[in-house]
């Protein structure tokens, strides 16, 4: 079994933090191997960005991601530059606050989650990724969700606990709602 992820955006959006979580769940919380790697622009804030982590129950012998299950995109930019990357059947996750212009992408799974949104709702735009990782975890059940919250805690500045937890909870409650929709 390998699994491959990637989240994309632009700097600022914690989309190497997602990478990093998702990461730190399957191996330090689940009982797998996983690999994240990252790559930004010169910018610290911006800049297109994305994480791609692997996961396996094997030895990882190439760290990068070529044939994406879910791609997960928080900008405009990194729709445009990946959500054709999806392989047949694979989940793809978009911020529909911020991804505008769609294509048809035959074959993919698209769940549209406003996070930015749900994140001002909570006071912080800034936990928008942890809104679709909750999402995330909800809709493709390619990582437990115990796992995913522990790695969030463990990922997350000191006072920032809470805030992060109502996050992942408000994304998951929503991408379960977004399953009941689409099994109608």
């Amino acid at each position: 079994m390998r699994l491959e992820i990637r989240v994309a955006g632009f700097g600022g959006q914690g989309v190497i933090r997602a990478g990093l979580v998702l990461a730190a769940a399957a191996c330090i919380y689940g009982s797998r191997n996983a690999v994240q790697t990252q790559s930004y622009g010169p910018e610290s804030r911006g800049g297109a960005c994305k994480s791609e982590v692997v996961i396996s129950d094997e030895e990882i012998d190439f760290p990068k991601v070529t044939d994406p299950d879910a791609v997960i995109v928080m900008s405009q930019e990194a729709y445009t530059s990946y959500a054709e990357d999806v392989k047949k059947g694979g989940f793809l996750l978009l911020d529909s606050d911020l991804v505008l212009k769609e294509k048809d992408i035959p074959n993919v799974r698209v769940f549209k989650v406003p996070a930015t949104k749900m994140a001002e709702e909570l006071g912080k735009t800034i936990v928008a990724n942890v809104v679709m990782l909750g999402a995330f975890t909800a809709i493709t059940n390619l990582i437990d969700a115990e796992a995913v919250k522990k790695s969030i805690l463990s990922n997350v500045p000191k006072g920032a606990e809470k805030l992060n937890m109502d996050a992942f909870e408000k994304g998951y409650l929503y991408g379960k709602s977004l399953l009941k929709e689409k099994a109608k």
